[in-house]
């Protein structure tokens, strides 16, 4: 079978156009593996939390459940050897993660297209006007105006240049939007974005 070409040129395996899980098979696990400096510190600042703070608080809870005899039917101490397992998964997570993990702290030479970190404003077909700030997956949580480079939305912005319109297909149909304003804002961790 031949392969088709999509809008952009490129070629598409018509097996991935097909099926999601062959499409998201090249994506690393967890997904893209680019975060701003803020995001870096932020994910440092948990892992220290969890580590030098809560662990030690929940081993010694635990110690002292375990302390008072019959652990089977110690609610104490099987909640907390419970979340010592969630605090270990966390923390193994975020280690690996942080040691893959590529900081983004100079803004792209052509500036004059999205790429990582670009505060993109776009105008929907209705005329309603959205402003999203292209992150990591790691970093959706920091604020509402931010939008995952690994999401439909995202995927469709990378490398485009002002006055393009994309278009992309979600569930409830086809979306079109124009790229009004492209910009990079500091990346110097002091400044707020």
């Amino acid at each position: 079978m031949a392969s088709q070409r999509s809008f952009e040129g490129r070629r598409l395996n018509p097996q991935s156009a097909r099926n999601p899980a062959a499409r998201n098979a090249a994506r690393p696990p967890g997904g893209s593996k680019y975060i701003t400096p803020a995001g870096a510190a932020r994910l440092r600042a948990e892992l220290e939390q969890l580590w030098r703070h809560e662990r030690p608080a929940v081993t010694a809870q635990v110690a002292a459940a375990a302390a008072l005899g019959d652990r089977s039917e110690n609610a104490e101490y099987i909640y907390g050897k419970r979340r010592l397992r969630e605090i270990d998964r966390r923390v193994r997570f975020l280690r690996s993660r942080l040691d893959q993990m590529r900081i983004v702290d100079q803004p792209p030479r052509d500036r004059h297209r999205i790429f990582f970190g670009a505060r993109v404003t776009l105008e929907a077909e209705g005329g309603e006007r959205l402003c999203y700030r292209i992150v990591g997956p790691d970093e959706l949580d920091m604020a509402s105006d931010h939008i995952s480079m690994d999401a439909p939305l995202g995927r469709a912005l990378l490398g485009k240049a002002l006055d393009e319109e994309i278009q992309i297909e979600l569930a409830g149909g086809a979306r079109r939007y124009l790229i009004l304003a492209i910009e990079y804002l500091s990346v110097d961790p002091s400044v707020p974005p």
